[in-house]
């Protein structure tokens, strides 16, 4: 671990064993320039602490990104703690609140909210120790609830505008959209694009979303090794992060690929390789920013939910077709265009 430490650009990393739980928790802060980091608590098992601190670093870069292109005043931090498989339940608890105590003496450095593995039920837990630092609490202890439907409001605009930039307009009636993954953005994107008048399919590996999408709902499933070789015409991956790569693009029959999960390319040069085959790609931090802009919007400015709402439509437009506008004129992929204009505003605050 000491290379990935040495070799990153970031400003700190965090790392502390939890022998109780013997989990590993790595907090990446990329960059506190533009304000405190914030950034969600991943919880999963991988293959190596190494691989889970990789992860919390690309998260964190990410985060940075995600909150510089729109300029909004917060820097860019991840937090992972890699669990082994099959953690006892009875264990979960204790391993958040010594977390919780983590974020606190970190004295407002770090802000965190709910990710891939937790849930605000978990922020309640956390913030019991962590406060007030903890973001998207449940309803019931005063927080704004799951992040998951506000992110999916940015992907939904972040379809209207790649739609918009291919056909020349953004209604998505007949629009055939695929779905990877129904989860907490996933779901609720499918729903919107529903009520947009889209033609949805979708993929997903929990067998009990397969069930409820595909049985209760009545939409067409695509297995998981099918998702990249159906035609549509927006891919949309809402699961996990680095699926775009060589092997899958050369595979991928879309015209835009949308979606709402983090680093979605393996590498840097997987944007040019999905601009050389003619897919238009929404950068994955431009387009999924709206969970973190609508809860720390609603925890920290007092925004109400519509406002919030309307906040990320807005914001993931404007931002998105700026982005294709300077990637066209400059003859890049949308990828660097964003990355310049984060860079940049991270270099000028």
């Amino acid at each position: 671990m000491e290379d990935l430490i040495r070799e990153w650009k970031g400003e700190t990393v965090v790392v502390r064993y939890d022998r109780e739980a013997d989990a590993w928790i790595f907090i990446a802060i990329y960059s506190t320039r533009l304000g405190p980091a914030a950034g969600g608590t991943r919880m999963r098992t991988y293959p190596s602490p190494r691989v889970a601190l990789h992860d919390a670093m690309l998260l964190a870069k990410g985060m940075a990104y995600k909150y510089a292109v729109p300029n909004m005043p917060w820097g860019g931090g991840k937090c992972v703690i890699a669990v082994p498989e099959g953690l006892d339940e009875k264990v979960r608890p204790g391993l958040l609140r010594r977390y919780g105590a983590l974020v606190k003496q970190l004295g407002g450095m770090f802000y965190t909210g709910p990710d891939m593995g937790t849930c605000s039920e978990d922020m309640d837990i956390i913030a019991e120790t962590g406060a007030p630092y903890i973001f998207a609490c449940t309803p019931k202890a005063g927080g704004s609830g799951s992040s998951g439907p506000y992110t999916a409001i940015g992907v939904l605009a972040g379809i209207k505008v790649a739609c918009r930039n291919i056909y020349g307009t953004d209604d998505l009636n007949s629009r055939k959209v695929l779905v990877q993954g129904v989860g907490s953005v996933g779901g609720p994107l499918v729903d919107h694009l529903l009520n947009s008048g889209a033609h949805v399919l979708f993929s997903e590996v929990d067998e009990a979303l397969v069930r409820r999408y595909r049985d209760e709902k009545g939409l067409e499933y695509v297995p998981e090794p099918a998702a990249y070789d159906t035609p549509c015409d927006v891919f949309s991956p809402c699961a996990i992060g680095g699926i775009l790569n060589k092997a899958t693009i050369a595979r991928l029959n879309c015209k835009a690929v949308v979606g709402g999960a983090n680093n979605q390319l393996e590498t840097q040069e997987d944007a040019d390789l999905l601009r050389t085959r003619g897919i238009l790609y929404a950068p994955d931090y431009v387009v999924n920013v709206g969970g973190a802009m609508a809860i720390l919007g609603m925890e920290t400015k007092g925004w109400s939910k519509e406002r919030a709402e309307k906040e990320v439509a807005t914001s993931v437009s404007e931002a998105l077709e700026h982005v294709f506008q300077i990637a066209s004129k400059e003859g890049i992929s949308p990828e660097a265009a964003a990355s310049r204009i984060a860079e940049q505003r991270l270099a000028q605050a």
